[in-house]
């Protein structure tokens, strides 16, 4: 597959040339929109959200054995029907973002409420058919998160710096990475210093606090470009082919 899509890149996505590229824009470094105390919040989230699928799926397996004498197929499948409710929640966050855009900091912290609540129902799941639900639940809170927060740090970058994206979804795939690094690390320890059940009540409670944070960004799409770098560049006036469309953009 990576090989297919490799092809169709070299096939249909053409380097730029030298010209081309030094009419780019150039980004703000990834430090300064580190710091940017929105874009902070939406990587935080991203980073709590994926916390307790990165913790339970090293360690959900051993307990679900030592628990309720799970199989190994109901093991090999703990996952499979959490596919669905995941692919529900990103048409639901969807239609509703298309409907209600200013509401995208509120499904981002129902989404994580509901990834609380499914997390500390895990632990008092008895048999295969009930582990499935609260998973289920973590993938639709998570799918929820994902789909209504990304599109909030591609707004934050063109109402608050340059329209460049690359830096800022890094930092969104740093916010994952990091929840998947301390998964294998971290949940193996917490469980055997302390428990199945603590490690689900601690993912659980980090959301559920984490969600309130969210208010934060409840007035962002009421933001209107600043005096950014962004702004500067236009109104330096045209220097390359993309200056010259956007002040052309503009004046329209």
């Amino acid at each position: 597959v990576c090989l297919l899509d490799g092809l169709l890149l070299l096939a249909l996505a053409l380097p730029c040339g030298t010209g081309a590229r030094a009419n780019m824009p150039v980004g703000t470094p990834i430090h300064r929109l580190m710091v940017d105390p929105y874009i902070a919040v939406v990587a935080g989230a991203l980073a709590t959200c994926n916390i307790p699928l990165a913790f339970l799926e090293p360690t959900i397996a051993n307990w679900m054995k030592e628990s309720m004498g799970a199989s190994e197929w109901e093991v090999g499948l703990t996952w499979l029907p959490a596919f669905f409710p995941h692919v529900l929640g990103v048409y639901v966050t969807v239609r509703l973002a298309a409907a209600y855009p200013h509401l995208q900091w509120f499904y981002g912290a129902l989404g994580m409420a509901i990834i609380g609540a499914s997390s500390c129902l895990v632990p008092a799941c008895r048999n295969f058919g009930q582990v499935i639900i609260p998973l289920c639940g973590i993938c639709f809170g998570i799918a929820l998160v994902d789909t209504a927060l990304l599109p909030t740090l591609a707004f934050l970058v063109d109402v608050r710096h340059v329209s460049v994206y690359g830096s800022v979804y890094a930092i969104a795939d740093i916010s994952y990475c990091v929840a998947y690094a301390l998964g294998p690390i971290v949940a193996g320890q917490i469980v055997h210093t302390m428990g199945f059940a603590q490690l689900n009540l601690g993912m659980g409670l980090a959301n559920v606090l984490y969600a309130p944070v969210l208010l934060f960004l409840r007035n962002v799409c009421q933001m209107k470009p600043s005096h950014s770098e962004r702004n500067i560049l236009l109104e330096e006036g045209p220097k390359g082919l993309y200056d010259t469309i956007k002040m052309e953009e503009r004046k329209g």
